[in-house]
This record gives structure tokens, sequence and C-alpha cells, in this order.
């Protein structure tokens, strides 16, 4: 876990390690020459179970003990970057956020993986065709855009996020749930990728 200090003096982050001493180091601020000791917190292996979609990993993650960490924060693992979904403490119980030291597992989503959301077209008499596709985590949609999946071209209507539904604007696939809207005659901006499963 890399760890970033600021100057006290002068607030300069340009900072470097004059001695180290298990947990005891020694700063000196390169542009004023400041120097002071800080005392690094403890770090407590915590069990992470990391979701990439249909399958799941176990891992562990390590934490300064006493320190707060709430659903929605991201942790650094084996260089896999995870957004806590989930924490639970001692007696199953779930919670928004917890200390380091008290939390039995955490539970999250690796951001490095793809993300996955759902397609549904509205055709005529009623029927829905609905798939899942693999896009990047930054990519945008935006409702009025004209998309093709599975042979099938549309324009979005709306999109669902994780907190709203979008009748109008744009949004980053990393909050995106799902994308739906009727099937047209035209050219799409671009083609999605249908999700056909983990390793794919």
């Amino acid at each position: 876990m890399e760890e970033y200090f600021i100057c006290p003096e002068c607030g300069s982050e340009d900072v470097e390690v004059i001695k180290e001493r298990g947990r005891e180091l020694t700063l000196r601020c390169k542009e004023c020459r400041n120097v002071w000791h800080v005392t690094l917190p403890k770090l407590v292996k915590v069990p992470l179970i990391i979701s990439k979609h249909e399958m799941s990993f176990k891992g562990e993650a390590e934490l300064p003990e006493g320190e707060e960490i709430s659903i929605g924060d991201i942790v650094e693992i084996e260089g896999d970057e995870v957004r806590i979904t989930s924490i639970e403490l001692e007696g199953d119980k779930r919670v928004e956020r917890g200390k380091i030291g008290e939390i039995k597992t955490l539970w999250g989503e690796s951001l490095t993986y793809p993300r996955v959301i759902g397609v549904s077209i509205y055709l005529p008499k009623g029927v829905t065709q609905s798939f899942k596709v693999k896009v990047r985590r930054d990519a945008e949609f935006v409702v009025g855009e004209v998309l093709e999946v599975g042979g099938y071209t549309f324009k979005v209507e709306k999109i669902k996020t994780e907190r709203k539904m979008l009748r109008h604007g744009k949004a980053q696939a990393d909050e995106i749930v799902r994308l739906m809207g009727k099937p047209i005659r035209g050219r799409a901006s671009r083609h999605l990728e249908i999700y056909r499963g983990y390793g794919d």
C-alpha cells in the first residue's frame, strides 16, 4: 500500500523518506528542507471477495487498522482496483461503513474487468430482445444515439443507471445498468460486443 505525505510546513508533496525503522519514518521536504517523523498505521489483512460478473475470487486487502471504509471506496489488491460493494461485520451484520479491525469480510467489484450491461430492444407485438454486452468502463452512452447489437440496429430511448432512469442526456458505462430502445432502419454509430461469459 503506497503512502503519500505532505509537508506540514509548506504543504509540498515533494517529500523523501530519509530513515525507516519498522513503521517509524523520518521524512524531509525537498522544497523547504523541513524534517519530521511519522508512525505508519498497522496494516490488517481483511478478506475481500472480488466479483468479476458471474465469477468471484477470494483475496486479502492490507488496510490501515482503525481507518474507516465505506461502500463505494476503492482499494487496490494485487494490481487490481476494487470498488467496495458490501461490508460485513462479525455476526453477519451488513453496514454502509466500518472500521478496519472490526470488519469480517469485504465484497467488491473489479474495476479492471470490463463493465457488463443489459440491452433491451422493444420489438413489435410486445416482444423484447435482450442482450448482455461488454463495454469499457469509461465509455459514454447518450439517449438518442443509434447502436447495433446481435444484428439489431436500435435507437437508445432510455438509460437505466444505478441511481435513476435517464430519458435524455448521457451516462458513463461504469454506472449504467441497462440501455433500452426500439429498432430502427439506419446506420449505427457503433457496434456492441455481446458478453458470453467470464474469460471470453
